[in-house]
């Protein structure tokens, strides 16, 4: 009796947890009373030690069904669980993007260091690519003289430069000498943070990546320079009686290169950091898909990719001198436009061709009425985003607007001032240091335009 009494009080109590559980279904199944007859006398002692609690019965994972046992079936049935995983957060350390801006700091001074090299005619005065030796420059005097000699054999120094003293020769070696200084100094000051934060951080996969290609890019750099300086001794410039200057083609390589790298490390940095205020704003994110939004960044990149090309035939007319052709603007000569026969002149040109692409690159003239087309047209296109921008609902976006319009009108400024008064040294690199600065405000208007990054887009999923 006793037996019998706790199975029916066991069955009530059973009865009342699952009641609200079973009237869910449309077809519940109980158990028979044999079974649990049959289940109370074999498992009456452990089950009043047992406590009954309601389990949590998950119904998108289980819907009960006629040929179910929903009660003590004859295996053990575990109710499953939702696992849910945390994707790991990346890691992004805070002095990441100011390094990364003290890296493009750097190479803007390098740019402009190599920029008065050339225009003091000091690229060649190192005739020799020495990566470690070349680090120490010569000491004792017998160093300098036999340096010295060396570089009166060579092309500019048996054509220009053959009554050049020892005192005017240290002083052009020391200013290529620390430009290849300062390319190195860049290699060590990337490279060497670079493995740091990739070997101690968990960085997002695409920066490890740009960071590699950056200090690829860094090594590529050097080697650049040493083809461009390659180019102004060869004996053919002595058989053929030319001026000793470097092939105008891998001028402009060597320098879009650095524009490159330069522009690569601003690029990710500003990137970092746009990503981290789109976490801690995300309302910003509807407002990137303004239309008045779209426009501006459409235009930033077009205005960009119109600097970029137009400060590269800058580099050909440095190349080729052609800054001390038509002092003058706003005109060329008699005209706007310079005369046809010096527009194409197969003089100029290697084979005796009037290619357009040949005299764009190597005639005097072309190059520098090309680069003063480009100049208009990239000036008309850059002072009209603050206009553009005037319908963005970013202050900042405005302010940068403004700040790259002035940029471009400096630029402009420097450019002509420089062509009229026969490239002096100082009004030359300013004009060089300027498409740098110009780029940079590009960069930083276009920053403040960006869209999240896929990065971001993961972790806000």
């Amino acid at each position: 009796m006793a037996s019998a009494g706790l199975s029916r009080g066991l069955w009530n109590s059973i009865r009342s947890q699952v009641s609200p559980i079973a009237s869910r279904s449309s077809t519940p199944t109980i158990a028979s009373t044999s079974t649990l007859r049959a289940f109370s006398s074999t498992s009456i002692k452990s089950l009043r030690s047992a406590t009954i609690r309601p389990q949590p019965f998950n119904l998108p994972y289980f819907t009960p069904s006629s040929k179910s046992t929903f009660f003590f079936p004859s295996h053990t049935f575990t109710f499953p669980r939702t696992l849910t995983t945390t994707p790991a957060i990346p890691e992004i350390p805070r002095s990441l993007p100011y390094w990364l801006y003290g890296c493009s700091a750097l190479v803007f001074g390098i740019i402009v260091i190599g920029g008065v090299t050339r225009l003091t005619e000091s690229g060649l005065s190192i005739v020799e690519w020495k990566p470690f030796k070349g680090i120490i420059p010569p000491i004792t005097a017998e160093e300098w003289e036999a340096e010295w000699e060396k570089y009166r054999i060579s092309p500019e120094g048996i054509m220009m430069n053959s009554k050049m003293d020892m005192h005017e020769f240290k002083k052009i070696f020391y200013m290529e000498w620390g430009h290849r200084i300062a390319g190195r100094a860049l290699g060590l000051l990337f490279i060497i943070p670079a493995a740091y934060y990739t070997i101690r951080y968990k960085l997002p996969k695409p920066i490890p990546i740009k960071l590699a290609l950056i200090g690829l890019g860094i090594g590529f750099q050097g080697f650049l320079g040493w083809w461009m300086v390659k180019s102004g001794l060869e004996q053919e410039i002595i058989d053929n009686n030319s001026v000793p200057r470097v092939s105008q083609y891998r001028l402009a390589t060597h320098l879009s290169a650095a524009f490159l790298l330069y522009l690569g490390m601003l690029s990710t940095a500003i990137g970092i950091q746009r990503d981290m205020k789109l976490l801690k704003n995300p309302n910003i994110l509807s407002q990137l898909t303004l239309p008045s939004v779209k426009r501006l960044r459409g235009m930033v990149h077009g205005a960009g990719m119109m600097v970029f090309l137009t400060a590269v035939t800058g580099a050909f007319v440095a190349g080729l001198d052609a800054g001390l052709v038509y002092n003058e603007w706003p005109t060329m000569g008699d005209g706007f436009i310079p005369p046809s026969n010096e527009l194409m002149d197969e003089h100029y040109t290697r084979g005796g061709t009037k290619s357009i692409w040949r005299n764009i690159t190597e005639n005097p003239v072309t190059a520098q009425f090309d680069h003063r087309m480009l100049a208009y047209t990239t000036f008309s296109l850059v002072v009209s985003l603050p206009f553009i921008a005037r319908k963005v609902p970013f202050a900042t976006s405005r302010r940068l607007a403004g700040l790259t319009a002035a940029a471009a009108i400096t630029q402009v400024t420097l450019g002509i001032t420089t062509l009229l008064y026969l490239v002096p040294v100082p009004l030359a690199a300013m004009h060089q240091a300027g498409s740098v600065v110009l780029l940079t405000c590009i960069m930083a208007l276009g920053g403040s335009l960006r869209k999240p990054s896929r990065m971001l887009r993961h972790l806000r999923r």
